[in-house]
């Protein structure tokens, strides 16, 4: 690689981007706009909860106090024989909450001071609002039942906790899924449009008649937008610790890793996209198809993934925006899960590196 040739190029494009309004403003503009928007006026509900059951006590009263999870359309229960267990479970996501029925509920029920506890995953805070309605609904059933519908009131109290959330704040759950949303709009939408529009002017076709090299041409291209989200990113995280006061429970290296990598994914895909096309109003519908709706959509970011179905979910799975989201969420509110770090850094890593040589590929092929 000649770096003198490539320092000019790269140059070049800052300069072009400085010269571009449009470019400045949706790199700029557009993050602060969304998260002060979005951050401020979203609140939904959700339908369909994973719970993990500890019975302590296995006697018949403890089993019909949690009777309303079975045969629920809210509520998928799984029983474990022990709290660790349960937790192990909440740390793994892969359940919203956990009920614990302790050893002398059957002796307090009748004493008319039994008690349930509840814990809540506290990062998905719409959830986690709606488990706790839920199970107030079910204990309060299970009181009004349980001595024939005449019972006194008060024979089952519960206790709630939130873990990962502690001011039960909805901003805190959507901040981490705002910045993925960000960086995937200046990654690829940024990145298609204005590579396409350089297709469109030919500007690329004279680029190959010089002695430049295509992955020249193609890094000169990522390092101007790689630069633009980081300080999008950058507003983002001030933001978020500022205007939000979101807590960073994890490590900022892990976090910025996480992110350079997923940009790097997002870049690709955007350069793939825009060297398939050479179109900006085909490139920009591609962009929308299998960038941002997937990112809003099937990511967890607006819909729990653990409450959708089978079938969507696997989707949301294959996308790298749900590992970056799952990242940022895990290191913003609950921290350092160093195997999840792990793992799906090297998910993005992998997907960096194959977008990015696809998009290398298609533009030698277009080429040649």
């Amino acid at each position: 690689m000649n770096f003198g040739r490539f320092y000019a190029l790269t140059r070049k494009e800052f300069l072009q981007l400085i010269r571009d309004p449009s470019s400045l403003l949706i790199g700029a503009v557009l993050p602060l706009a969304l998260i002060l928007i979005i951050g401020y006026g979203i609140s939904l509900d959700v339908k369909n909860i994973s719970v993990a059951v500890v019975l302590e006590d296995a006697s018949p009263d403890a089993q019909r106090a949690v009777n309303f999870l079975d045969g629920s359309d809210y509520f998928s229960p799984t029983y474990v024989p022990s709290m660790p267990d349960a937790v192990a479970l909440m740390r793994r996501r892969q359940v919203d909450a956990i009920i614990v029925v302790p050893p002398d509920f059957s002796a307090a029920l009748h004493r008319r001071d039994a008690r349930l506890q509840l814990i809540l995953y506290g990062v998905n805070t719409t959830t986690a609002s709606a488990v706790k309605s839920y199970v107030d609904a079910g204990v309060q059933s299970f009181n009004a039942n349980f001595y024939a519908g005449h019972a006194p009131r008060g024979i089952v109290s519960l206790d709630s906790r939130i873990w990962f959330n502690d001011a039960n704040s909805s901003t805190w759950y959507f901040i981490p899924g705002l910045i993925m949303l960000i960086l995937t709009i200046i990654g690829i939408f940024l990145t298609a449009l204005v590579m396409a529009r350089e297709w469109e002017r030919g500007t690329l076709e004279s680029l190959f008649v010089t002695p430049v090299r295509v992955l020249e041409i193609l890094l000169s291209k990522m390092i101007p937008y790689f630069v633009i989200a980081m300080f999008g990113l950058l507003l983002c995280l001030l933001a978020a610790r500022y205007l939000y006061e979101v807590p960073l429970h994890g490590s900022l290296a892990a976090l910025m890793l996480a992110s350079v990598l997923y940009l790097f994914v997002a870049l690709g895909i955007g350069l793939m996209i825009s060297s398939a096309t050479k179109s900006q109003f085909l490139a920009a519908q591609v962009a929308l198809i299998i960038g941002f709706l997937p990112s809003v959509m099937l990511t967890g970011f607006l819909f729990d993934l653990h409450s959708v179905p089978t079938w969507v979910a696997t989707i949301g799975r294959a996308l790298p925006q749900t590992y970056y989201l799952e990242l940022l969420k895990t290191i913003f509110l609950a921290g350092d899960d160093w195997t999840m770090i792990a793992r799906n850094c090297s998910v993005l890593a992998a997907y960096a590196a194959l977008f990015v040589s696809i998009a290398l590929k298609i533009t030698r092929k277009r080429v040649g």
